[in-house]
């Protein structure tokens, strides 16, 4: 199981609502809207790193005020 942190920009005004949308895609765990360089910070999982990147970029990116986005995966040591 991968897990990662996704940082969003959303246009100005839109941040609660992207939050909103984004915490009912399937795979998030987490979305909440914050103060700061990003509006909004996401806790996702996916099995593998390339279901990862298409949950972030088929269903997360696909959501409405998103701006931009930048993925993080954890990583344990």
């Amino acid at each position: 199981m991968v897990h990662a942190y996704i940082l969003v920009q959303t246009e100005v005004g839109k941040a609660a609502e992207v939050a909103a949308q984004i915490a009912e895609i399937a795979g998030v765990t987490q979305a909440e809207d914050v103060t700061g360089p990003y509006d909004v910070i996401v806790r996702a999982q996916a099995e593998n790193v390339d279901d990862l990147g298409r949950l972030v970029v088929a269903q997360i990116q696909a959501v409405d005020g998103i701006t931009r986005t930048l993925t993080c995966p954890v990583v344990h040591f």
